[in-house]
Order: C-alpha cells, then structure tokens, then sequence
C-alpha cells in the first residue's frame, strides 16, 4: 500500500472532523482568549506593572497562545482515537497494510494542524489587545510546532490506555491543566519562593512556555536551548512508547 496515500488520508480525515465542527473547536478557544486578555491583561495586568521590561499583557500573551495549543493538540487526538476504537472503525486500518508509523504521524500530524491553527486564532485576538513583534521567529514556530507534536502524541497515547470516555478526560482535567496554569502562562517563576521555583522548574511546560515567550518578545527565565533538549526528549520518548503500544496491539486489538 502507498504509505503517501494513506497518510494523507487520515490527516485528511482528521482536520475535515474539526473543522466541520468549528463552532464547537475554533469559536470557543477565540471566546476565552478575549477573555483571559480582558480581565487578565488590561484590567489586572494594568496594576501589576511591567515584568523583565515589558507589560504584563505583552507578557502574557505567549503563555496563553502556547497553552491553547497544547489543549488543542492534545483534545484532538485523544478524543479522535478513542472515538475511533469506540466505534470500532480502528479495525478498517488494523486489516488494512497500513504500518503503525503512518496511523501514529496521521493522527499526530492532525492533532498538530489543529493546535496550531487555535494558537493562530489565539494570536489574531490577543493583535487587537496589544500588537506583539515576534523578536525571534523561527524560535517562536519551532518551539510551538515541537509542542503541538508532544502533545499530540500524549494524547494518542492517552486515548489507546483509555478503557473509557472517563479515562480521556482524567489527564486533561487533573494533570494537562493544571501544569499549564502552573507553567509561568500568568506569572514568572522570580516571584515564587525558593522552594516552589525549583518545584517549578520540573514542569516540562515551563521550559516550552518560555521558550515561545522568546520567541516572542525576548524575554525567558529558562535557557532556551535547554526548553529544545527537554522537548525533543520528551518526544522521542513518546514516539517509541506509542510505536511500542501499537505493536503489541494494547487496547486496540482486545
């Protein structure tokens, strides 16, 4: 089978399901983005004063833009896989010569395409809050392409352990969330005490946040090389656990 076709078909697949639904996938993200600059950046951040030299809403805009990708690269591919097995039509490319390699970078290569895409809308809102200039672009797509990638891929795996629609929404809810909110989207890590910056500083999304936080407006209080290392550590990881599970058929050939 031409491996070519049959990736493109599931990316296909998978963009055409979430932009049927865009009213459910793309307007709310773009509703609370307003909101968190609203509340967050001009009525709050206008009391706090600037951070590392730059205004609060410049400041935060990164984190939220970076954390809607990671929700939606995430949420896609776990709640499609799952869906997928539920429904039982995992067994089309289960019978079809289809290799494990080509499902894990349709699904991930989706779940990327739409986590960028809301990040894309993310950054048009926060345009008409306060226009940014991207201060080095090519770290700023890396670093968000890299982590649309990690968790897609977490999501996959996610939704193959998954016994049931409860067990998707276990990781989002009580872990993915919360190491957002706790990632430095809000605040930098300076103003913690000594002993939760170095809590802190076990949050893998930290080193992503404020590695796009660069990117962006030049300002990071972590080494930007290490936030790639750590990333690009966490990926391979997930790459060969995912092509792992999917040889040994684990909740997907019971």
């Amino acid at each position: 089978m031409n491996t070519g076709i049959a990736f493109r078909t599931i990316v296909y697949k998978e963009t055409k399901r979430f932009i049927r639904i865009w009213p459910q996938t793309l307007l709310p993200p773009a509703i609370t983005t307003a909101l968190y600059f609203l509340i967050f950046g001009k009525l709050i951040g206008g009391r706090l004063g600037d951070i590392h030299g730059v205004s609060y809403m410049d400041y935060i805009v990164p984190g939220i833009i970076l954390m809607s990708v990671i929700s939606h690269a995430y949420s896609n591919v776990v709640s499609s896989f799952y869906s997928t097995k539920f429904q039982r039509n995992i067994e089309e490319l289960l019978v079809a010569p289809v290799p494990n390699w080509v499902i894990l970078a349709g699904y991930v290569s989706g779940g990327i395409v739409r986590g960028v895409l809301v990040g894309g809308v993310v950054a048009l809102i926060s345009m008409l809050f306060d226009p940014l200039e991207f201060q080095h672009p090519a770290i700023a797509i890396s670093i968000a392409l890299l982590t649309a990638i990690l968790f897609s891929l977490a999501g996959f795996i996610n939704a193959i352990l998954a016994e049931s629609f409860d067990d998707i929404s276990i990781i989002p809810n009580f872990v993915l969330t919360p190491l957002s909110y706790l990632g430095g989207v809000f605040y930098t890590v300076e103003m913690l005490s000594e002993t939760w910056q170095t809590i802190s500083m076990g949050n893998p999304i930290l080193y992503m946040v404020n590695a796009f936080r660069y990117g962006l407006i030049g300002v990071s209080d972590v080494d930007v090389t290490l936030a790639f290392v750590i990333t690009g550590g966490f990926i391979t990881v997930l790459v060969l656990f995912s092509l792992f599970l999917l040889h040994r058929g684990t909740g997907i050939k019971n």
